[in-house]
């Protein structure tokens, strides 16, 4: 288990195809993910990505990173303060803020910003991790 403050950060460009494999996914064809002149004349002034993508950022700390493999979300606590563009940068954070002796459980503090350092999400978290014997010879390549 990781130290209390111990933090993880991943970042990636966004793009069409990133909404496209969501939709696969989920089936949110939102107009607004998809219709670029529908999107032009709404609030968001462009084509935003599904908020599943940016939360899939920490998807990917928890389990790679910070705790690492074998960590899955027990609960999320999230907010979404500003939208993320096709063509953004994405950058997720997570840090330990408190981790249990007694059971393989830690909080997090977890954010997503865009490039220009705005949050797009913030909130907490808290994950358990499952022991896994041999975990380096289980990941996926």
């Amino acid at each position: 288990m990781p130290d209390v403050g111990t933090s993880a950060v991943l970042t990636k460009r966004i793009t069409r195809h990133d909404i496209e494999l969501f939709t696969e996914l989920t089936r949110d064809r939102n107009p607004i993910h998809y219709d670029e002149d529908l999107a032009r004349s709404t609030v968001f002034g462009g084509l935003i990505i599904q908020n599943g993508v940016t939360m899939g950022i920490l998807n990917a700390l928890v389990a790679e990173s910070l705790p690492g493999p074998g960590s899955v979300f027990l609960s999320m606590n999230l907010n979404f303060p500003k939208a993320v563009f096709v063509g953004d940068v994405m950058t997720g954070r997570v840090v330990a803020t408190s981790v249990r002796t007694d059971n393989p459980i830690c909080n997090l503090e977890v954010s997503v910003t865009n490039q220009h350092g705005q949050p797009c999400l913030t909130g907490t978290a808290t994950t358990y991790t499952v022991p896994l014997p041999l975990a380096e010879n289980i990941r996926p390549s």
